[in-house]
């Protein structure tokens, strides 16, 4: 296998996801061009030398339909030699395109390619695609269909986690990120986000809010509870998991993802490719998985993902410096440092999606950005990368500093 490395990484600021959100007027394509003008004028590529471009997109419908990865490489103006492609797997896809990008050049097939994502969500709202899962009567009832809100709740109420332990950690996300960017430990890869006559539109996540506070989280109402009682989506649950008396429910905006527009992308290469382009290799891709898990569940598979990026790269958990996981809910990564004995101290760092956003195509790629310049910013080595996906999987990847 062909040593792989990551050579550079941009994202957009996270804009709210809703019509009054900073970047609402910029359509999906002109966001996704953005991290691709940034790579290329950054590291001055011929963009000839780019094998393929591979963007995530879990919402593909309308604007942003029909291959927006190909669509941002024209309007990005790179060469039309390159191709693209657009991908779905869910919240996992800005990481899974990254390495997809990633795969060829291991095997000897590619020496340069771009890998991220793009989502738009206050222009294209999630739902939008439909699909079986939800929207098939025996498809749902078969695979057990709950909606993402209901399995976050069933996490924590089969963990024995608390509405005190889930507020306390999203408080924390949001100081975590208050604090990075105070400290400008986004600076040398968030790019502003201009309209057409350049006036800057956003050049900073607009969702963080520094007072946040286990007291203010106390005073919201449970978003989902309704949701589970009216609509039948507990007693699915509790078909499932009949060792639960009933879903406590927990979780609210607070402590859930803030629904976010965002944009990032990773170019990854080869030796020869750094020989050629002079592009520095920052870190090596060591491994990468992807893993399927109960789908009324759901939200569990970050650890095993986790288990199988490590067994793949012959490390340990111990072997792991820096964990970034998608902060979908408070209970994804409460279960995740259980279950991999994982300190807070070493995980999310610079805080995550509850209080920054998470654009679901680009946020695999914007924390695999976030984990890398934290190693370096730290000195630190080695980092793992994993983020829940939706109908019951996770991914995973391994990166190390060079």
């Amino acid at each position: 296998m062909t040593d792989t490395f990551i050579f550079d990484h941009v994202r957009t600021p996270r804009g709210k996801g809703k019509p009054d959100g900073s970047l609402h007027e910029i359509t999906p394509v002109k966001l996704a061009r953005i991290p691709l003008q940034a790579l290329r004028d950054r590291n001055h590529l011929d963009t000839r030398e780019v094998s393929d471009v591979v963007f995530g997109c879990v919402m593909p419908v309308g604007e942003q339909g029909g291959n927006i990865a190909r669509m941002a490489v024209l309007d990005a103006d790179y060469d039309l030699s390159v191709p693209a492609l657009q991908i779905n797997r869910y919240c996992g896809s800005g990481l899974e395109a990254v390495a997809m990008a990633a795969a060829p050049v291991m095997a000897g097939q590619a020496d340069l390619a771009i890998g991220g994502g793009v989502e738009m969500m206050s222009r294209v709202p999630m739902g939008s695609d439909g699909g079986a899962w939800a929207q098939d009567p025996q498809v749902a009832a078969k695979t057990g269909f709950v909606m993402q809100g209901i399995s976050a709740d069933l996490l924590a109420s089969l963990r024995g986690q608390t509405r005190a332990d889930l507020d306390a950690y999203a408080a924390e996300s949001h100081r975590r990120a208050a604090r990075a960017w105070g400290e400008g430990r986004f600076s040398r890869s968030v790019v502003p986000v201009q309209d057409f006559i350049g006036v800057t539109l956003l050049e900073r996540d607009e969702t963080i809010r520094p007072d946040t506070t286990t007291e203010s989280l106390a005073a919201l109402k449970p978003a989902f509870h309704e949701m589970g009682t009216k609509y039948g989506y507990d007693a699915v649950a509790l078909q499932r998991y009949p060792q639960l008396e009933r879903v406590d429910h927990q979780h609210h905006a607070g402590n859930s993802s803030g629904i976010v527009d965002g944009a990032a992308a990773v170019l990854v290469g080869n030796a020869l490719a750094a020989a050629r382009t002079g592009c520095k290799p920052r870190a090596r891709i060591r491994s990468f998985a992807a893993i399927g898990s109960e789908p009324t569940l759901m939200l569990d598979g970050p650890a095993h993902a986790a288990r199988r990026a490590l067994l793949r790269a012959g490390m340990s958990a111990a072997d792991i410096d820096l964990w970034e996981l998608n902060e979908a809910f408070s209970s994804v990564v409460l279960t995740m440092m259980e279950e991999l004995d994982i300190p807070h101290e070493r995980m999310n760092v610079n805080g995550g999606a509850i209080a920054m956003g998470h654009p679901l195509g680009a946020t695999g790629a914007m924390i695999l950005g976030t984990a890398l310049d934290e190693l370096e910013r730290s000195g630190r080595g080695t980092a793992l990368v994993s983020l829940c996906v939706a109908a019951g999987m996770g991914s995973a990847m391994i990166i190390e500093r060079v």
